[in-house]
């Protein structure tokens, strides 16, 4: 899927890894880029046009459907990450929290856009997935379950779209310099870097990138005794 002279839908792209990908959208050539934001007074980059989307939000999910008919790449970038495992104090409230906005958001954009993208002929769906869907600890336990759950959806719904010719991406990485890894002492990914790194795998019609060393590494480990998710540290 070629972004030159592509409609292509962000969520979440008012900052971090969604305002990346509106940026290299727009140097690559894109027709038109849909910036979408709860708030899109907060959207101030050139040349983009900013939507209002919660993407928790059935209605407004359906709303924007109704209204963007011409979209032909769609990004499900939308993201929350709060800390905390499984044993932590309020960890169902903030499993789903973390569910409705990591995962029944792609949900809905995805069925909800999927008419549009076969019929502007295929196009493709990104979805940011994380190194966090194979390796799981305490400091983002309920995180790491939400995007576990999106990469098992995106792994579904490939399969669901390859009838109308639509490419499904899935993009893992590791931590990114952006306020949502604030005071995370890790070393991180320059959300530009990802993108390209992103874009790159779309444009050579690719199912799945990964977008930084560490995560190579792990996903490599997944098929042995010694697979990552298992390690104590």
């Amino acid at each position: 899927m070629k972004l030159h002279n592509a409609t292509v839908l962000i969520t979440g792209a008012n900052r971090g890894i969604g305002l990346a990908f509106a940026r290299e959208a727009l140097a690559r050539g894109a027709r038109k880029v849909y910036a979408a934001a709860r708030d899109p007074s907060k959207i101030t980059l050139p040349g983009v046009v900013p939507v209002r989307l919660d993407v928790t939000k059935p209605d407004e999910v359906a709303a924007l459907a109704a209204e963007l008919k011409d979209v032909d790449v769609l990004i499900n970038n939308a993201g929350i990450a709060d800390f905390g495992g499984f044993l932590a104090e309020g960890s169902v409230a903030s499993a789903r929290k973390h569910f409705e906005t990591n995962v029944f958001g792609p949900i809905m954009l995805s069925q909800a856009f999927a008419p549009a993208l076969a019929a502007n002929g295929g196009g493709a769906v990104l979805n940011v997935l994380s190194i966090a869907s194979w390796i799981n600890r305490p400091l983002l336990g309920v995180y790491g379950a939400s995007k576990s759950a999106a990469w098992a959806f995106t792994n579904g719904l490939r399969h669901e779209l390859r009838g109308q010719g639509t490419q499904v991406l899935g993009l893992h990485m590791g931590f990114v310099d952006t306020d949502l890894t604030t005071g995370v002492e890790a070393p991180k990914s320059r959300p530009e870097d990802i993108v390209r790194v992103a874009f790159d795998a779309l444009e050579a019609g690719a199912e799945e990138v990964l977008g930084d060393e560490m995560t190579r590494q792990v996903k490599a480990s997944l098929g042995s005794p010694q697979a990552a998710y298992l390690a104590a540290v």
